[in-house]
């Protein structure tokens, strides 16, 4: 389901898009895919040096360790 989202611009903006025969809908519906898109990047950026800081604090050994013991478990 779509929604309906409301812009107000200046009319001499208005009259340019016009002129210029820019299709507003797709326009601002990839400007805002896009913008979501870098958001949720930066997010996701941020989650995993987090991670990385934390999986830096385990020893090496520590990790084999585990990486066996859940292979022998299968």
């Amino acid at each position: 389901m779509s929604e309906i989202i409301t812009v107000r611009v200046e009319k001499n903006l208005k009259e340019k898009i016009r002129q210029h025969k820019i299709n507003i809908s797709e326009t601002v519906r990839t400007a805002l895919e896009d913008e979501v898109r870098r958001i949720e990047n930066t997010e996701l950026s941020t989650a995993i040096n987090e991670m990385k800081q934390v999986l830096e604090k385990i020893p090496d050994a520590e990790i084999m360790v585990t990486i066996r013991d859940s292979r022998d478990s299968r």
